[in-house]
């Protein structure tokens, strides 16, 4: 069975000068979504311009249900793609109302049945205030909403979403974000998402590509992108841990020269004896107020549910560790915080 969306070893360029190159990534089944992540200007818009047929390419080819649209040869114009993008900036039109934006999208209506309805999309997304302003009169969060609506009223066979809560205020962003990805679901429309915020590329997204210094690094689930990094430049992405250098010693064992033993089971294949490096994540390490194995508190973060501690283990490494916020009791800055011995990793992933 072929994917209902396939991207073959395309190089995707908005200039001379900046390219993603060899790129391979699908969508296996109609309904399904996948996000795209990356750090600003690597090239994630221009990938939704060329899927979309707003850009063209000169290598490699793009499916979509089994019908090619773009390849070095062959291009079908954007208006007879049944693709429908929702831009990151005010693509409204000027001259018309929010409400005659909106109609624009169901005159567009493709062939395919949904039961997509307009009053419904004006509750989801709030937009009941904004119908008669004109797109100067309204936010750039807004204006975003709105855009995102009239796209999904087309009924696309394909939807592409361009940073589409990049504008909107947090409490609100996350409230959308529920009736967006329930909406996609129920109606069965396949999405591509592109954003640069980790946590919302691992709500939308089945799957993930994750593009770093101009190629894809990892096609994967969030779950495998997050805890089985590809590379270093995947772990690094996310900014979350830390690594330390280690030497192996078993099978299922390496040693630390400050942490001593640390045990779990190898993502990768070593050797007795390889010098590694092992990401160790904030969830990684188990606080104990008992132990005798303490570091100083440089520094702390509190997210609500939880506070990462930062714990100075050496002059050049700094480990983060979880805690969830209801430990009985909060630690400060300088004082000094047990670390759970013997240390059991689940899965260690080295380098």
């Amino acid at each position: 069975m072929k994917n209902f969306f396939d991207v073959k070893n395309v190089t995707f360029s908005s200039s001379s000068d900046h390219k993603l190159i060899d790129v391979t990534f699908n969508i296996k089944n109609p309904g399904d979504i996948i996000s795209i992540l990356g750090p600003s200007g690597v090239g994630k818009t221009t990938i939704l311009r060329t899927i979309a047929g707003l850009e063209k390419i000169y290598k490699g080819e793009i499916w979509l249900n089994n019908s090619l649209i773009s390849s070095k040869d062959f291009f079908i114009e954007p208006e007879k793609r049944g693709i429908a993008l929702s831009f990151q900036d005010n693509s409204l039109f000027p001259h018309l109302n929010v409400y005659q934006n909106l109609i624009i999208g169901e005159k567009r209506k493709s062939k395919i049945k949904r039961k997509i309805k307009l009053e419904e999309c004006i509750e989801l997304f709030q937009l009941e205030s904004l119908l008669k302003k004109f797109p100067h009169e309204i936010s750039a969060g807004e204006a975003q909403r709105a855009s995102l609506v009239r796209s999904l009223l087309s009924n696309p066979s394909l939807l592409l979403l361009d940073e589409p809560f990049s504008n909107v205020d947090i409490g609100l962003k996350e409230k959308l974000q529920v009736n967006l990805k329930n909406l996609l679901k129920e109606n069965k429309i396949s999405t591509i998402i592109v954003t640069h915020n980790y946590e919302e590329a691992f709500y939308f997204g089945g799957k993930c590509c994750l593009f770093s210094k101009n190629k894809l690094i990892q096609f994967d689930n969030p779950y495998n992108i997050y805890h089985f990094p590809a590379s270093q430049d995947v772990a690094n992405f996310f900014n979350k841990g830390a690594f330390l250098n280690a030497k192996v010693i078993s099978d299922n064992e390496l040693e630390h020269n400050i942490l001593g033993v640390i045990k779990g089971k190898f993502v990768r294949k070593f050797k007795k004896g390889d010098i590694v490096k092992l990401l160790v994540q904030p969830e990684d390490l188990i606080h104990s107020d008992k132990s005798n194995l303490k570091f100083k508190i440089i520094d702390k973060r509190f997210l609500g549910t939880n506070f990462i501690y930062f714990l100075k283990v050496s002059a050049k490494e700094i480990l983060p560790v979880l805690v969830h916020s209801h430990h009985i009791h909060q630690h400060t800055i300088n004082e000094y915080f047990g670390v759970k011995t013997p240390i059991i990793i689940k899965h260690l992933v080295c380098f």
